[in-house]
């Protein structure tokens, strides 16, 4: 019987700081990857959500004959447009799943231009910081430039 206590000890503390060392280790080499990853993924949800309201915006255009105006906005893929160029066939319930327009994943709002400088119409997103241009995670986000 006093075997098996002595069998039963538990780690040392020498045992315990170098398992405390490995993961700190790991975590400084894998944690910045990681994080990275994050503005990256906000990347390519802007340019899912732009593909997202493009379409939409088609399905507006096939039922109607015209893409919103620049006034009327995205707003008009969930409301009926009342001013501008009225639209006679609205598609009841809009034409987005959400009864909203989506944000960006920033949490600001998409330019939309129509006509646009680049096509029929233009959707932007102006990147992490907010404003006109930038570079990196803070550069825009433009529908004719994603592929």
């Amino acid at each position: 019987m006093t075997n098996r206590i002595k069998d039963k000890r538990g780690f040392t503390l020498i045992e315990i700081l170098v398992v405390v060392a490995i993961i700190a280790i790991l975590a400084a080499l894998v944690g910045p990857r990681i994080i990275g990853t994050t503005d990256e993924a906000k990347v390519t949800e802007a340019k899912v959500q732009i593909k997202n309201l493009e379409t939409a915006l088609k399905l507006f255009k096939l039922r109607q004959g015209f893409y919103p105006s620049t006034e009327q906005g995205l707003e008009a893929l969930v409301t009926k447009p009342t001013i501008g160029r009225i639209p006679e066939n609205y598609r009841e319930g809009g034409y987005l799943e959400s009864s909203s327009v989506p944000k960006d994943p920033w949490n600001n709002d998409f330019i939309y231009i129509s006509p646009g400088l680049h096509g029929d119409y233009d959707l932007i997103s102006y990147g992490a910081d907010g404003v006109a241009g930038g570079e990196g995670f803070d550069a825009d986000i433009e529908s004719w430039d994603i592929r």
